[in-house]
């Protein structure tokens, strides 16, 4: 009877393909939800919703430009990726966990659009759908890629 043992290197090269499949999906998801939400914001704009918007708190409205949407996109993309890379490492259903982490974080930052001072409630309601629209774009893409990939005939 034989023995084989695995190379104690080979958990640590599968946990960095994985990895890599994160930040692979992470970039599909952030070109596919930055070319969305500018899409969507033309059509409100074109719908006539005031693009301005306040922060928390404040006195007046900024107005909400292209770049506002891909610099919101792209960032919100990559603290996802943060979390589906330390997910992939540590939890054992990694997709499962980023999931409902992710689905919890989009409802919070629902918070942003409905607090945000000097702001039409138009706006207020559109802001929030671009949230739930770049949601429903990058955490099922990182979820995907968290799942282990299929096998050749498989």
């Amino acid at each position: 009877m034989t023995s084989t043992t695995i190379p104690p290197m080979l958990p640590e090269l599968a946990a960095r393909a994985g990895v890599g499949r994160v930040w692979r999906g992470a970039a599909i998801a952030a070109v596919t939800a930055t070319a969305a939400a500018e899409l969507y914001a033309a059509v409100i704009r074109a719908a006539g919703v005031p693009m301005r918007a306040g922060f928390l708190g404040a006195a007046t409205a900024s107005p909400l430009t292209a770049s506002s949407f891909a610099t919101g996109v792209a960032v919100c993309t990559f603290w996802a990726a943060i979390l589906a890379t330390i997910l992939a490492k540590k939890a054992a259903r990694p997709a499962r966990t980023f999931l409902a982490i992710t689905v919890v974080l989009t409802a919070v930052s629902l918070m942003v659009p409905a607090g945000a001072a000097a702001t039409s409630p138009a706006t207020k309601v559109a802001l929030a759908a671009a949230h739930i629209l770049v949601a429903g774009i990058v955490i099922p893409i990182l979820a995907c890629h968290l799942r282990p990939a299929r096998q050749a005939g498989s």
